[in-house]
Formats: C-alpha cells, sequence, structure tokens
C-alpha cells in the first residue's frame, strides 16, 4: 500500500514479520515521516507482532535504535526512511524500509533547466526516496542538451545516492562536471554537494516542484567554518568526543586525532555523547575547542549554537598542521 508520497511497502512489511517471527518490534522513523507511526503500528499489530513506536529523533542509518531495542526486549527493528550503510555493524536484527517517494521528477528537472543554463554537463544526485528515477532525470536533461553524469554506488547502496555525511558519488564525478543537480527536498543534502565538491548546486525539489540554489548557504558555511577554524588554533584544551549512535562511533578516528594534536601540544580530553548539543558541552568551562568524530554536520550545520568551537576531523587536521585550509577547500570536510 502506498501513502500519497511514500511507498511504504506494507505488503512486504507484514511478511518479512511473519517470515522472521517477530514478536516485539521497534518502529523507527524520520522526523518526516513521523505522522504514518501510528498507522504503521497498526499494520505491525495485525502481522501478530507487538509494536513500539520510537519518539526519539532519527536522523539516519548511522542513528540507528539498537540499545532502545535492546532495553525494551525487541527482536526488531524496522528503520523507515534510509538504506543500510554497508560498512555498519548490526547488534539485532534491522529491516531497513526506505519509504521510496512516488512523486513524478521530471517537473522538477524542468524548473532546474533555467538554474542550469550555464553549463552543460551536470553531475546528478538524490537520496534513497528518489534513486529509482534517476534515469527520467538523465532523459529530461539530455533532451534539454545537457549530459547527465551519475557516481557509481561506491560505499553506499545505490548509485547517485548521496547521505548526510557521505559524499563520496558527488566527489568520484566532481571532475567531469560543471554544476551539480540535487533531486530531494530541503536544502541539507545539497549543501553538502556543494560543500564536498566546491562545485554549483542546484536543488530540484519534487515535492514543491520548484528550484533554486544553495551556493549562498555553502559560502555562507565556509565563512563561519574560516571564522571558528581561527579561534580553535588558539586553543589549548580540546575535548575530543566520541559518538556513542550506533554508526557513528569512532573511537580509533578519535585517538588518532588527539595523538595529532599531542604533536603540537595541544591537551586533550576523550568525551563520549549520544546527542552532542550546546547543553552537553557546556558543562565543561576547562575546554577551550572540541574535535566532533561522530556526525560533521553538526560542526558544519549547528556551528552557531554552541560557544565554542567543535570542528569537524579534518578542520582538526589543519589546527594539527597536516593539511592546510587551502588543502580543506578542495578536499571538502567529508572523510573520504
Amino acid at each position: 500500500m502506498k501513502s500519497s508520497t511514500f511507498d511504504f511497502e506494507e505488503e512486504r512489511l507484514r511478511e518479512e514479520l511473519r517470515k522472521r517471527r517477530a514478536k516485539r518490534v521497534l518502529i523507527q522513523l524520520p522526523d518526516g515521516l513521523k505522522p504514518q507511526g501510528p498507522r504503521l503500528a497498526q499494520v505491525v499489530e495485525k502481522a501478530g507482532a507487538l509494536p513500539i513506536v520510537s519518539a526519539n529523533p532519527c536522523y539516519g542509518a548511522c542513528d540507528l535504535g539498537i540499545q532502545e531495542a535492546q532495553s525494551l526486549g525487541a527482536d526488531l527493528v524496522v528503520h523507515f526512511g534510509h538504506s543500510s550503510m554497508p560498512s555498519q555493524s548490526e547488534h539485532m536484527p534491522i529491516l531497513f524500509m526506505e519509504a521510496k517517494a512516488t512523486l513524478p521528477l521530471r517537473p522538477a528537472v524542468q524548473k532546474a533547466l533555467p538554474l542550469l543554463r550555464a553549463w552543460r554537463r551536470i553531475g546528478v544526485v538524490t537520496t534513497v526516496q528518489h534513486v529509482e528515477g534517476l534515469d527520467e532525470v538523465r532523459r529530461t536533461l539530455l533532451a534539454a542538451g545537457k549530459t547527465a553524469a551519475v557516481g557509481d554506488a561506491g560505499r553506499l547502496q545505490y548509485a547517485g545516492q548521496v547521505i548526510g555525511c557521505d559524499y563520496s558519488n558527488a566527489r568520484a564525478i566532481a571532475g567531469a562536471v560543471h554544476a551539480f543537480l540535487f533531486i530531494g527536498g530541503g536544502r541539507f543534502h545539497a549543501v553538502g554537494v556543494a560543500l564536498a565538491t566546491s562545485k554549483p548546486t542546484i536543488v530540484g525539489d519534487p515535492y514543491e516542484v520548484r528550484a533554486y540554489s544553495v551556493d549562498q548557504d555553502a559560502e555562507r558555511i565556509r565563512k563561519q567554518r574560516w571564522a571558528c577554524l581561527r579561534e580553535a588554533t588558539q586553543a589549548e584544551h580540546f575535548g575530543i568526543i566520541v559518538g556513542l549512535k550506533s554508526g557513528q562511533q569512532r573511537l580509533n578516528e578519535a585517538l588518532k586525532i588527539r595523538k595529532k594534536l599531542h604533536r603540537v601540544g595541544k591537551k586533550c580530553t576523550l568525551l563520549a555523547v549520544r546527542e552532542v548539543t550546546p547543553e552537553s558541552l557546556m558543562q565543561y568551562p576547562t575546554i577551550d575547542a572540541y574535535v566532533n568524530t561522530s556526525c560533521p554536520r553538526i560542526s558544519l550545520d549547528d556551528a552557531s549554537k554552541f560557544r565554542k568551537p567543535v570542528l569537524t576531523v579534518n578542520e582538526a587536521r589543519v589546527v594539527a598542521g597536516e593539511i592546510a585550509w587551502e588543502q580543506l577547500l578542495k578536499k571538502g570536510w567529508f572523510e573520504d
């Protein structure tokens, strides 16, 4: 069965529950899909399992409700709205339901064409909701005299797919295109593409059937990051954040950057945290700046909320003298 906008694959859900003989199920949905939680809970219950809908925030496949499910005695997590991360280890059964969008993409591409008129070679990226429509996007661009490039799946599940912290598909083709077209709603992923590639990036939004540039957003963030980095270079004591979410725990990365900062005379304290918030960091007045090894988007998108600099790993490498600011601009803020 389909909602008006997304396909929740309810028949597949019922079949999986029966096949897995699930008895108690934790349902996870990102904020945009949470209104569907009560209805999906009814589907699960009619299939013979006890449904529990997680009301906690859910930011991606890096944020699986494994601890929640274990504490509730659930034997399955049903995670809607994201695809699995191939490198991710799972400590309990996870059923990924990608919630593909059912909207046509051609009208949004047509809205984007006037904004793409200065460029001929276009890189096309999207979220998991629209990957099945990329052929339609290609055909529309080709009909308008453009060429369309789509990056191979690489570390992700699908060709052309991007997620909030991984733009390897876009970076793989950045040298061969003049600009990027992101298909999807909102600015979040498109700004990530612009920051990761330093290429002009246009959004084609199939939900609102409109198009716009995010280049000014990306430039504003670059300026914020330069100011944040300059302040952090004066810091003596760094707090190195180790994420506790299922796909954000990068202790080895934290230990590496700790060693690099020690080499340039910086003091470091490792801090383990599930939710990186201004309130959680305010408890440590002797720490001058932070390095966030969990979700890089917290540093990039929420910088103004924090009283002290919160650096990405690559920015910390600048402080450690490993790379220069100019190299960071070329490399992007996301890990390769």
